[in-house]
């Protein structure tokens, strides 16, 4: 499989391990790289941006392959500035940008060779960070865990490779081998792949997470503003259930305002009024766990270089079933 993604940063097979808030690590990074594909993940998953550096050499370090980091390019990344800094002096091998204009992005670290990936969901933006310098697009279809697209990836990549010029990497719905072919037909350079990766070994989210997806499937995955106000995939665990994916007026009114959501949290904190921060902060990342319908297919814990075997093995079986029938 030679595509853009396995050319340019020379690795074996065209997945990345997908960026994922609170559940990628150091561990799962090296474990991409040892695995033949290439791991990415936020640099917000490190609170500070001392800590952020500190990880950074080490991924240079231990890392036998190459690794990417996922900026949030808007105005809430109050650490951006610096993290730019960072991946100015440090050099990961890519950065993907999410939510907002990745010009400053391109301007620090393409001149360092840096390649830079950016997030879409439509033609209009894909055209937009073309304009910018972008290296290549991932297009977030409706497949995707955490904030989907609104587009499936059997329209999306079409309209991409359509519309732009760039290489067109796959984000969402993927989680067997006979998933990657599909869309490696369509025409995508690659695919991006989150959720199966969560309950890997090397994963450091909570037994009770990893379990939840083996556990559950496509079927028991649901919409939610409660998070962020902005609607996200989640499993619908009894906790769902129970507080409902729908913010209420509280929830609504302060997320609305990053600076009076920031004193209420305060409040709640300082003062003990359990019943505000039941009202509006019932729905936490510790509490609610995000993650995409390819978990459909996670039927048992195994480390990330058993999944991606798996896949490739899923893939060379689909590929030799579909030229049987063509021949």
């Amino acid at each position: 499989m030679k595509t853009w993604l396995t050319e340019t940063f020379n690795i074996k097979y065209p997945i990345i391990m997908a960026p994922m808030f609170l559940v990628s690590n150091m561990e799962m990074l090296v474990a991409a790289a040892d695995a033949g594909i290439t791991g990415c993940a936020p640099a917000l998953n490190w609170r500070t941006p001392e800590e952020f550096e500190k990880a950074m050499k080490e991924l240079k370090e231990k890392c036998q392959g190459p690794f990417g980091i996922n900026l949030i390019v808007n105005k809430s990344n109050v650490h951006l500035q610096r993290q730019l800094e960072i991946c100015e002096s440090i050099n990961p091998d890519y950065v993907i940008t999410s939510l907002g204009s990745p010009e400053k992005t391109i301007k620090m670290l393409k001149p360092k060779g840096v390649k830079v990936i950016c997030d879409v969901v439509d033609v209009q933006y894909a055209k937009k960070v073309e304009s910018l310098g972008a290296d290549a697009v991932i297009a977030v279809n409706s497949g995707a865990g955490g904030h989907a697209g609104p587009i499936p990836a059997s329209l999306l990549v079409p309209m991409l490779q359509k519309g732009c010029n760039l290489p067109v990497i796959s984000a969402g719905g993927v989680g067997t081998g006979a998933g990657l072919l599909s869309v490696m037909a369509l025409g995508a350079e690659g695919v991006s792949i989150g959720s199966p990766f969560i309950a890997c070994n090397e994963s450091g989210v909570s037994e009770e997470y990893k379990q939840a997806i083996v556990d559950y499937g496509a079927d028991d995955i649901v919409m939610t503003n409660k998070l962020s106000g902005t609607p996200c995939t989640v499993i619908n665990t009894p906790y769902v259930e129970k507080i409902g994916t729908d913010q209420n007026f509280v929830e609504s009114f302060l997320n609305q305002n990053k600076k009076l959501k920031k004193y209420a949290k305060m409040l709640t904190y300082y003062k003990g009024t359990k019943l505000l921060e039941k009202a509006a902060f019932s729905a936490t990342y510790k509490t609610i766990w995000c993650a995409g319908p390819s978990i459909e297919f996670v039927t048992k814990r195994e480390g990330a270089k058993e999944i991606v075997d798996r896949l490739i093995k899923e893939y060379d079986i689909a590929l030799e079933k579909f030229q049987e029938r063509n021949q």
